[in-house]
């Protein structure tokens, strides 16, 4: 009798918790756990706590005009031990067909009981939704993080990428999460000299297509020139791309602050029609989220600032390269990376990061494969029936 009252003492005490979050003051813990958890890994790239406040609220970010979501901590002992996000995009499971709800912000200990009773509580509140699978990890959009990795834990993450510990691999695998896409990441390595060949299909392009290169200075030249034309060409662009959902003029207006005041816009390409219409983007960043660890006070805004002002930088995230869909065949990504080339040089970048790249998009993959490269990275997005 001793003995099993002892195990079930034991039980009760280790037994995990899912506590929903319904306060500001939850969520900004909720929050910090990603980045707490992470805080002994080099490779991690913090989220600005202030960013990921803003994501979650419904006033601030427009993606809730189209979603619903909810967030759930997990804690053994009264302490946390993992979390989660479980949203349902209404607009992309209507554009789909599909009737999905998605799960994202994943972090967990190597615990079994700890993970499969997140993505329990998940699936059990799409079920209560009429859903009938879960997906992820993938966020509100795609413009949030999304896919797990699977190859790559010894590089660096971007500030665009997730990042997560080998182990949630096996814990995805026996909840019985299987495969529904995979995304590549590239490592590129820019010469010094734009190649022969894509240099003359630089020239050839823009002479066929009639398109030039427009280089703006700041986000007010921008909107001034092109008002939101090219949010509306990556919203064009990706349409055809893994669970994207069309963007609302508010969404449009929201990725647009949230991203371009942080950008050296000697990085920003526009390609331009005989119109002046905007059929191509391009754009990247540097890596200061890193060094600011995800806070902008009370120092971490300097960091920042130096890394918009840098004049030398080792490594470089390439964030977006979009292309009208009328102009898709055309070659204008070996515009943009022509461009981009000679700030590659300048700046002394050694190392360029692409975003994930879906494994089947071999239009995209053919263009960095005429540089020096290497794939170094590997996610996923998993389905499962629930």
């Amino acid at each position: 009798m001793c003995t099993f009252v002892a195990e079930l003492c034991k039980f009760i005490i280790m037994a995990v918790e899912i506590k929903q979050i319904t306060t500001r003051r939850e969520l900004k813990k909720f929050i910090r756990f990603g980045n707490d958890f992470y805080k002994d890994c080099e490779y991690f790239c913090p989220q600005l706590i202030s960013d990921e406040v803003n994501t979650f609220d419904e006033k601030h970010n427009p993606a809730h005009e189209v979603c619903e979501h909810i967030l759930f901590m997990a804690y053994r002992d009264n302490r946390p031990v993992g979390r989660i996000a479980g949203i349902i995009n209404h607009a992309a499971n209507k554009k789909w067909d599909v009737k999905h709800v998605r799960f994202g912000w994943i972090d967990f200990i190597d615990d079994q009981e700890v993970s499969f009773s997140l993505l329990d509580a998940v699936a059990e509140w799409g079920k209560s939704k009429g859903m009938e699978q879960i997906n992820g990890p993938v966020g509100f959009t795609d413009f949030d993080h999304q896919g797990l990795l699977l190859e790559g834990y010894d590089q660096l993450a971007p500030m665009a990428s997730l990042y997560n510990y080998p182990y949630y691999v096996r814990h995805m695998d026996a909840y019985g999460l299987v495969k529904e896409a995979d995304w590549i990441e590239y490592q590129i390595y820019p010469p010094t000299e734009l190649p022969e060949r894509f240099a003359r299909m630089d020239k050839i392009v823009r002479e066929r297509s009639n398109v030039r290169v427009d280089k703006v200075q700041s986000c007010k030249e921008l909107v001034k020139k092109y008002g939101m034309q090219y949010m509306d060409v990556i919203d064009m662009a990706y349409q055809k791309l893994y669970n994207f959902q069309p963007l609302t003029e508010r969404q449009k207006k929201y990725y647009c602050d949230s991203y371009f005041p942080l950008l050296n816009f000697d990085f920003v390409t526009l390609v331009v029609n005989e119109k002046d219409e905007v059929v191509g983007v391009g754009v990247g960043i540097s890596d200061a989220l890193r060094k600011c660890k995800g806070k902008l006070f009370p120092l971490g805004w300097r960091h920042m600032l130096k890394a918009l002002r840098a004049k030398q930088m080792d490594a470089f995230d390439l964030l977006i390269i979009a292309v009208r869909p009328d102009y898709q065949d055309k070659g204008l990504n070996a515009v943009i990376i022509a461009d981009q080339h000679p700030y590659f040089v300048k700046y002394g970048i050694k190392r360029v990061e692409t975003t994930s790249i879906l494994e089947t998009n071999s239009k995209n993959q053919t263009h960095w494969e005429m540089f020096p490269h290497k794939i170094h990275k590997r996610r996923r997005a998993y389905l499962k029936d629930i």
